[in-house]
C-alpha cells in the first residue's frame, strides 16, 4: 500500500494525475468535502477559530492538504487570526498545486517534510488517515494469517497469506472466514503528532467506525477499496499506482494511541452533527439553491453526514467544550 500511494513517480499520490474533483469528466477520482462545497472549510473555520482562542495559539498546521481547496478555504476565513498555515504533505506533485492555489497568502503558508520539536495551534487532517497503509489480516479454518502480495508463476501481483501472530484489537465472534485491517501507522501518526504537540488541538475528520462496528462480525470483508473515476472497486492488485488505495479508520485504535500518548481525547462526533452545531443553518441560508443542495451533501446521513466522522484530541488545559462536539458528542461509544 505505501509503494502503490507513495512510491517516487510511480505511486498513486506521487505522479501528476488528476484526483479530486467533482465529476468523472474533470479526470478525477473522487471527490472530499472541501471540493464538493466551501461552505465544509467556513464551518470548519468556526471550530478552529475557536480551538485557536481556547489553546490561545496562531498557528495551523495541515497534513495531507490535497488540491490546497480546504487550506484556502481556512486562510479565507480566519483571515489574520491565523499568523502562519504550515502544510505537511508527502506527495510532490499535490504541493506544485498548492503552492499555486494558495499564493494569495503566500506569506503565510509554508510546507514542511518533517516536524519540528515543537508545535503550537491547530492541527487539521481532512481525508488523512484512511491513506495511511494498513496490515490486512485473514482467518481462514480458524486459523489468522497476515495477507501481503508476492508475485505469481506469470509475474503479476497475487496475495499471500501467511500464519500470523498478529490479531484484531478485539476478539471476532464466529469460526467463518473474516478480513479485516489493522492501523499501526495510523496509531503510530497520532502517538509522534503527541510528542510534538505541546500546545493546541487536533481535528482528525474522515471515514469510519468505533472498534465495536469496525470488527462487527459481519464486517467479513474489511474495507479495503480503491477509487478510480469516481468507481469504487475490491481489487487493490490491479492497476497498481493508478487509482487510490484505502481503508476506513478505526476511530478507538487512533483515540487510544492519542490518549496512550498523553493527549486527550476532547470530542468524537458524525460529520453532520459536526457541521450542524458549528452553524451549518446559517451558511445555508446564505447560499444560492444550487449551491445549498451540494452543502446539504456533508451532513446527509446517505452522503458524507453519517459514514464520516470527526475526532478532536488536545494537549491538557483545552479551555470549554470545543462547538464542533456541543450535540450529538459520542465520545462514549469509541
Amino acid at each position: 500500500m505505501q509503494l502503490a500511494l507513495y512510491a517516487p513517480g510511480l505511486g498513486y499520490y506521487a505522479n501528476a494525475s488528476p484526483k479530486f474533483g467533482l465529476l468523472a469528466a474533470s479526470g478525477s477520482d473522487f471527490v472530499t468535502a472541501p471540493e464538493l462545497s466551501p461552505t465544509f472549510g467556513a464551518l470548519l473555520a468556526r471550530q478552529v477559530r475557536q480551538a485557536l482562542d481556547a489553546t490561545g495559539t496562531h498557528e495551523v498546521w495541515e497534513f495531507g492538504a490535497g488540491s490546497g481547496a480546504l487550506a484556502a478555504q481556512l486562510l479565507a476565513a480566519l483571515g489574520d487570526r491565523v499568523r502562519r498555515y504550515v502544510i505537511v504533505d508527502v506527495s510532490g506533485s499535490l504541493r506544485a498545486r498548492q503552492h499555486e492555489r494558495l499564493a494569495p497568502w503566500a506569506d503565510r503558508v509554508e510546507w514542511l517534510d518533517r516536524l519540528p520539536a515543537r508545535i503550537e495551534g491547530v492541527v487539521v487532517g481532512n481525508e488523512v488517515l484512511d491513506a495511511m497503509p494498513v496490515q490486512l489480516l485473514q482467518r481462514t479454518g480458524g486459523v489468522w494469517h497476515e495477507r501481503g502480495v508476492a508475485l505469481d508463476a506469470q509475474g503479476q501481483f497475487a496475495w499471500a497469506d501467511r500464519p500470523t501472530d498478529l490479531r484484531p484489537p478485539v476478539p471476532i465472534d464466529g469460526t467463518h472466514d473474516y478480513l479485516t485491517e489493522i492501523h499501526p501507522q495510523a496509531e503510530g501518526f497520532l502517538r509522534t503528532l503527541a510528542a510534538h504537540l505541546a500546545r493546541g488541538v487536533a481535528l482528525l475528520i474522515d471515514y469510519g467506525f468505533p472498534e465495536g462496528e469496525y470488527y462487527h462480525p459481519q464486517r467479513h470483508m474489511g474495507t479495503l477499496v480503491c477509487h478510480r473515476a469516481h468507481q469504487v472497486d475490491s481489487d487493490p492488485l490491479a492497476d497498481v499506482g493508478l487509482k487510490d488505495l484505502t481503508a476506513h479508520v478505526n476511530f478507538t485504535g487512533v483515540a487510544l494511541a492519542a490518549q496512550d500518548a498523553g493527549l486527550e481525547v476532547l470530542g468524537y462526533t458524525s460529520q453532520g452533527h459536526f457541521l450542524i452545531n458549528c452553524g451549518l443553518q446559517s451558511e445555508l441560508d446564505a447560499l444560492p439553491q444550487a449551491q445549498r443542495a451540494q452543502a446539504a451533501k456533508l451532513v446527509m446521513e446517505h452522503e458524507m453526514g453519517e459514514l464520516f466522522k470527526v475526532l478532536a484530541v488536545g494537549t491538557a488545559g483545552v479551555e470549554g467544550e470545543l462547538m464542533g462536539f456541543s450535540s450529538g458528542d459520542r465520545t462514549h461509544r469509541l
